[in-house]
């Protein structure tokens, strides 16, 4: 867990009111409330993230939400892909079979 004050140390290049702009743009949602916010280490992972797509990528303010959301979705299909790998290894290999040979079409 991590300050907010920490957090911006971590980027020399990040300002404490753009950090804060994110925050209540709902781009990062660490625990607590202004001026005691705590992030955990995804919320530095996508502190991190936002701040690349924002100053190296240029990546514009109007864009973000878009980016983000784009994203989260592909992290919640990532997830749902593991859970359907894990529930067709547990089953019996006429199943695992039968359902590779059905992705393969």
């Amino acid at each position: 867990m991590m300050r907010f004050t920490a957090v911006v140390a971590l980027f020399p290049d990040l300002r404490e009111a753009e950090l804060l702009s994110w925050v209540e743009r709902g781009w990062v949602r660490p625990e607590g409330t202004e001026p005691d916010l705590v992030f955990q280490d995804i919320d530095v992972a996508r502190v991190r993230l936002i701040r690349d797509f924002r100053h190296t990528m240029a990546v514009s303010e109007e864009t973000m939400p878009l980016v983000l959301s784009l994203l989260d979705q592909v992290y919640t299909l990532r997830g749902q892909m593991r859970a359907i790998a894990r529930a067709v290894e547990g089953q019996p290999e006429p199943v695992r079979a039968a359902i590779l040979a059905a992705l393969r079409l």
